[in-house]
């Protein structure tokens, strides 16, 4: 049966966050040469990895392997303080891309501590995300991540709980766990806004909404990215066959027996030139029909980190070429 009609998602793809992060780095290497050193992956994409490392940067685990006084990014995932300690002690020249959504939740978690609460984290053990923000507050942070824990979790005043979440999770997934939480601490302190970053909210949305209406959705990201891995949840919670791919190489034909639709998306750390071989993949098996679909109109952008904006200005550079 051939393919008779193909659907992009839209959103899809980069968020603002992953695109300040990326200029970070490419602006960085400008200014300041090769090597730049960016502490983890700067976005959970083997691409944009690869990419971003054949153009000089180098990527690294821990700082400790960074020469005194070398230039050091921080992912847009965040860092503990610790980590910004270290690079003080080795005087590196820091630039710091942490996504802005991603401080808010820090921030959340510092005022939290400072008001003596409890602190519950919604999110996924050993995510870069989680480990930078439950080093704001060492020793006064607990991470639940299923029901079950939410059922489990202790606190020493069930009256004084305050809960924050990591940004890149599936939306009903993380309201289910605060609703538990909420209902075993009636007093419950949340966030004034969601945490869940609109990106996130947004990609999920807008695949939800077509997964209800087409026989296989494909999502493009890498394994290690978790709003990759909600969006494919997300479309089999909706009833279609779903499948996480980092390329069009990945897709196998057992996969299109019996589809005559296809449903494209794609993470908020993967490439559009990766969505685009995907959709030259099927329009050569014959898919003539494509749509994009807009559930949401993205029109979110996010300033420079200021150490960057500042290095800018002093060269009396207004952008990078």
């Amino acid at each position: 049966m051939p393919i008779k009609k193909v659907v992009l998602a839209k959103p899809r793809g980069f968020c603002a966050g992953v695109d300040r992060a990326i200029d970070v780095v490419e602006m960085a290497l400008q200014l300041y040469g090769s090597p730049v050193y960016v502490r983890k992956e700067i976005v959970h994409n083997k691409y944009v990895i690869r990419s971003l490392a054949a153009k000089g940067a180098v990527f690294i685990d821990e700082l400790d392997v960074v020469p005194d006084g070398a230039v050091a990014i921080f992912s847009a995932h965040g860092v503990s303080p610790a980590v910004r300690a270290e690079a003080a002690t080795k005087n590196l020249k820091v630039i710091d891309a942490t996504c802005p959504l991603v401080t808010k939740v820090h921030s959340e978690a510092v005022r939290y501590a400072g008001e003596d609460r409890s602190i519950i984290l919604v999110g996924h053990a050993g995510h870069d995300e989680v480990i930078g923000t439950m080093g704001e507050v060492p020793g006064k942070i607990q991470l639940v991540g299923t029901i079950e824990e939410a059922e489990k979790v202790e606190v020493p005043d069930p009256d004084r709980v305050a809960v924050t979440t990591q940004t890149t999770l599936g939306v009903e997934d993380a309201n289910v766990i605060i609703e538990v939480l909420r209902r075993r601490f009636p007093k419950l302190i949340t966030p004034t806004s969601d945490d869940i970053c609109y990106a996130t909210q947004n990609r999920q949305t807008a695949v939800k909404l077509l997964a209800e209406d087409v026989d296989l959705v494909l999502v493009l990201g890498s394994d290690n990215s978790s709003n990759s891995r909600r969006l494919r949840e997300v479309a089999e919670g909706a009833g279609a066959k779903a499948f996480l791919i980092d390329d069009a190489t990945e897709i196998k034909p057992e996969w299109l027996e019996g589809v005559e639709c296809v449903a494209i998306t794609a993470g908020a750390s993967a490439p559009e030139y990766l969505v685009q071989q995907v959709l030259d993949y099927f329009r050569a098996l014959g898919a003539e029909n494509v749509e994009e679909v807009m559930a949401i109109d993205e029109k979110v952008t996010f300033l420079l980190p200021p150490e960057l904006s500042r290095e800018m200005t002093a060269r009396g550079l207004t952008q990078i070429t």
